[in-house]
């Protein structure tokens, strides 16, 4: 029988979800979901020294939020638990007790500052760092004394001197290391936790992961987990690592290119699946060519044969773009309930709050098709919900053609007219303010921009009509009224 597609996202709790990250687990998800195989998280929490509280809800939330659903891990357990790393201890003990008993590990003794010297030496001879393999081959008696004396030793692999360590990477072909290049690496530090190398190998094995996708910074680490995967004999997983990100100037990215935590851009109005269409790209396509692409598309369609052995781009602009598009497919109901939270937020406290639900869907439609981002909602139709605007007077004469007389005097002439008016709908003010502007001897582009200023305070809106209509007749004649005064003042 072909084994099942198992492949894990196991990010350390050392800092919060950021998009290298998300892009790692979602290739990850991606592959399980194209395969029909599982997507497992573990938490790599064996650095204690350096978690920060909150990380793990946070990686938690940042997944949810993406829609990337765990088969096995932290909630939802499974038969290869636990899946938090300090809570397999004993396990790697026994492993990295395996290995020396076999010959293939040993117990260091060194103190910090002996390798601190170590290690400057080899910079002062320009020697490549590496551990210089002082207790590799202690006899009996200087291991007795260094027991002697309390030491608690950390456990290295023995590394061999010679020959070659090669593996198939599946976007990268085949890769070579030569083992001489490779230090006698950790394997369990001195206050029992494992390091990274080991405690990945003995979760993947006992996990039954089948293939492993992680960052290309993991590269070089992989004959290292080769050779333990070789002493045990157990069967490694496939290899897949993925293209670095990097910033629009292909410096490494960095918050000043957006590479902020994933939580963030939640925050900040970006839309799940505008985020999730965004990092499949990241060092994968479709076609070359198509951008936006739905969710069960990209599932259907994701190989690793399509993903990039160079570097992918993180371009916050493209992000914008596309966010702004899955903006504008939402449902005037989806739209209503994710901009709402924003609104709520946003909007001056002199709002009144609860919002009027009945006048917030009529004023999302207008202003959804200029909103990149969820937080830009409350700016863009902040003039629907205030009492007084506040404008720069100056405004109201920024028309090419129109003096401070003529304004007083359009504004005074179209005030009478609208006050006339019982129906406000966008097609009975457009019936009148059109032959307006011919009467006036203007083109209606300097009426309407004027009207525009004087009703919302701003030169560039939703369509003037729509815009007067949701406002109402009582707002829109109090706030001709004081734009006439206001250049009266002037």
């Amino acid at each position: 029988m072909e084994k099942e597609t198992r492949v894990r996202f196991a990010p350390s709790p050392t800092g919060f979800p950021h998009v290298g990250n998300m892009r790692t687990a979602l290739f990850n998800w991606l592959f399980a979901r194209h395969c029909g195989g599982k997507f497992v998280v573990r938490i790599e929490d064996t650095d204690q020294t350096r978690l920060v509280k909150g990380a793990v809800e946070a990686i938690l939330d940042g997944l949810g939020w993406l829609g990337l659903d765990w088969d096995e891990g932290p909630g939802v357990g499974g038969p290869y638990g636990p899946y938090f790393q300090s809570q397999r201890l004993e396990l790697y003990q026994e492993i990295a007790d395996r290995l020396v008993r076999q010959g293939d590990a040993y117990y260091c003794y060194c103190s910090p500052e002996r390798l601190a010297a170590m290690r400057a030496e080899q910079e002062r001879l320009k020697l490549p760092p590496g551990y210089d393999r002082h207790c590799r081959n202690l006899d009996p008696e200087e291991e007795a004394r260094y027991i002697a004396q309390g030491i608690t030793p950390v456990v290295r692999m023995k590394v061999p001197t010679d020959g070659e360590t090669t593996f198939h990477d599946l976007i990268r072909g085949n890769v070579t290391f030569k083992n001489a290049t490779l230090d006698d690496f950790v394997l369990l530090k001195s206050d029992h936790y494992p390091t990274y190398h080991l405690a990945n190998v003995v979760d993947d094995w006992s996990m039954k992961i089948s293939h492993v996708l992680r960052a290309e910074e993991w590269l070089s680490s992989t004959p290292r987990h080769l050779l333990i995967y070789k002493a045990l004999g157990f069967e490694p997983p496939e290899f897949a690592h993925l293209p670095m990100i990097l910033g629009p100037d292909r410096s490494k990215l960095s918050k000043r290119h957006g590479a902020v935590s994933i939580i963030e851009y939640k925050e900040k109005g970006y839309l799940p699946q505008a985020m999730f269409n965004f990092l499949a790209l990241l060092g994968w396509s479709v076609d070359d060519k198509t951008e936006v692409i739905p969710r069960e598309d990209i599932i259907n369609s994701f190989s690793l044969e399509r993903v990039s052995k160079t570097a992918a781009i993180f371009n916050i602009e493209k992000l914008n773009w596309m966010n702004g598009v899955y903006v504008r497919q939402l449902s005037l109901d989806e739209f209503t309930k994710v901009a709402l939270p924003f609104l709520e937020k946003g909007l001056s406290p002199q709002v009144g709050r609860p919002l009027d639900m009945s006048y917030v869907r009529r004023v999302l439609p207008l202003v959804q098709e200029r909103a990149k981002l969820l937080s830009d909602i409350p700016e863009l139709a902040s003039f629907f919900f205030v009492d007084d605007l506040d404008y720069d007077v100056g405004l109201l004469l920024s028309g090419k053609n129109i003096t401070l007389s003529q304004a007083l005097k359009i504004l005074e002439v179209s005030y009478r007219q609208l006050v006339e008016l019982d129906d406000f709908s966008e097609e009975s003010l457009e019936k009148v303010l059109r032959p307006l502007a011919l009467a006036l001897g203007l083109k209606t582009g300097d009426l309407f921009g004027l009207l525009r200023v004087a009703i919302t305070g701003r030169t560039a809106t939703p369509p003037l009509f729509k815009t007067m209509s949701v406002l109402g007749k009582d707002r829109c004649l109090k706030r001709i009224q004081r734009a006439i005064g206001n250049l009266e003042s002037m």
